[in-house]
């Protein structure tokens, strides 16, 4: 028991590290990591996760986290806290650094340069993640293609806000299915 622990700690650690842009773009190597590469969840729960972890308060890496901490385990609070504490842990590791040095750096060009690569990269780690997760299992039926091409105009072009838009997703799922 220990073993998985221990391979929850350096899976999410991993993510934390070097899963720049935010959650969102986190998304894939969690997927990977708990799909793929350790086989705690199949395609379909981790589809779940992601639902889940969207319409809770906090950030979505750390939801994902947490759940998934409790479901490798077999229901251990332990296993959530590792993997939430993992997640986080390089983030407040970098943060703490970065801070202590960007005010001397900020004005470099060099960091400047670096910035203007991590931005693209973030985007396309967003969209790995929004194609991730277009599989058969989401999208089942016409009902499920209508319900996000009603989210994606509503969201983008209206900026309808999010409880609005989940609120209208839940009450279409309920009359389509």
């Amino acid at each position: 028991m220990l073993e998985i622990y221990i391979q929850l700690f350096i899976s999410f650690f991993k993510i934390g590290l070097f899963g720049f842009g935010g959650g969102y773009a986190m998304l894939s190597m969690i997927q990977y990591e708990v799909v793929e590469a350790h086989p705690w969840l199949t395609q379909s729960e981790f589809t779940d996760i992601v639902a889940i972890s969207q319409i809770t308060p906090g950030p979505i890496a750390i939801n994902s986290a947490t759940y998934i901490g409790y479901t490798a385990t077999d229901g251990s609070v332990l296993g959530s806290i590792i993997a939430t504490v993992a997640v986080c842990l390089p983030s407040i590791i970098l943060m703490t650094l970065i801070c202590k040095f960007f005010v001397y750096f900020k004005d470099s060009r060099y960091v400047k340069a670096a910035l203007s690569g991590m931005k693209p990269a973030a985007v396309g780690l967003i969209a790995a993640a929004a194609i991730l997760l277009m599989d058969s299992g989401n999208f089942t039926d016409y009902g499920s293609v209508l319900i996000f091409a009603g989210v994606f105009v509503l969201s983008y072009f209206f900026k309808w806000g999010t409880v609005r838009t989940i609120l209208l997703a839940a009450v279409l799922g309920y009359v389509f299915y």
